[in-house]
């Protein structure tokens, strides 16, 4: 038997990638609307019928446009925040269809009893389709988790010896990332994702470990942790916005800003603003 609640789930981090999903998702609840033409869809004729369906898919994927958007800002995520943001996307599609019905397309009084009916309508074609979305997912996470010694053979050896390199061990295995191409650290439960530098590509890997685990491995005067999810390499860092109840660290490497936890800040900040001044020291001086 499968127990979904511990294992974490894949979040969408980027802006890019939350539309993207939403599209899709948009373009799924129309084809399922014109192909299996459900509720008595495929009485209703009209000339313009297909282009009548199409608001629905607006609907939906900006509801889960709006949701994923929201949940983007936890650091935490597992299958049941997962199923818990598909039952939000599910009633806001459905409040959204139900004015969209009564409206323009039905004209009927506005009321509970009719919204319950659409409620229901939504949940039929939303359940099915978001089902196949969450199993696709949480297989590709498990299957990733599973070749995770496949990519780690990929970057064992450093490409230029006579730089700093940081050594991870986990397990039996054993991997090695030069400190120049070292990014950040994104933990996930018993998990971390790697952010690295591959011939000036980022890549990342999903390594078994806790956050705890490889800091004691891989920190440095510049890699340091600066927030309860999160390891990054200060010298990456180009820029960070926000005040003292809140900073951001700005990599542009990555498409996603890194936080920074008020208890991490007295140590992660004034380390920055020494590069900073070493950094801009260095330019004047030249």
């Amino acid at each position: 038997m499968l127990s979904f609640t511990p294992y974490s789930y894949p979040k969408s981090h980027s802006v890019k990638e939350i539309l993207l999903s939403s599209l899709t998702a948009g373009v799924v609840v129309y084809l399922f609307l014109i192909i299996f033409q459900p509720f008595g869809t495929e009485n209703f004729h009209h000339p313009y019928k297909y282009l009548i369906l199409f608001p629905y898919t607006l609907i939906f994927g900006a509801a889960f446009f709006i949701s994923s958007l929201c949940v983007s800002r936890f650091d935490e995520w597992n299958l049941v925040s997962e199923l818990l943001k598909i039952l939000a996307i599910l009633f806001l599609g459905s409040v959204f269809s139900y004015f969209y019905n009564s409206l323009f397309i039905s004209h009927v009084p506005l009321s509970f009893e009719n919204y319950g009916y659409m409620f229901l309508y939504s949940m039929a074609i939303g359940i099915p389709t978001s089902s196949i979305y969450i199993l696709s997912r949480y297989i590709y996470l498990k299957n990733s988790r599973e070749n995770i010694s496949e990519d780690i053979d990929s970057i064992s050896n450093p490409v230029n010896s006579t730089k700093a390199v940081l050594t991870i061990s986990i397990n039996t295995t054993e991997l090695r990332v030069a400190e120049d191409d070292f990014l950040c650290i994104q933990s996930m439960e018993n998990y971390c994702t790697l952010y690295y530098l591959d011939n000036n590509t980022v890549k990342k890997l999903l390594l078994r470990i806790s956050l705890s685990g490889i800091l004691m491995q891989v920190q440095t005067q510049t890699i340091k942790r600066c927030h309860r999810s999160y390891i990054v390499n200060l010298e990456k860092v180009k820029s960070l916005k926000g005040n003292a109840q809140g900073y951001k660290l700005i990599l542009p490497e990555i498409d996603f800003n890194i936080p920074v936890s008020r208890s991490f800040i007295s140590v992660s900040i004034p380390q920055l603003q020494k590069l900073y001044i070493s950094y801009y020291s260095s330019i004047t001086e030249a």
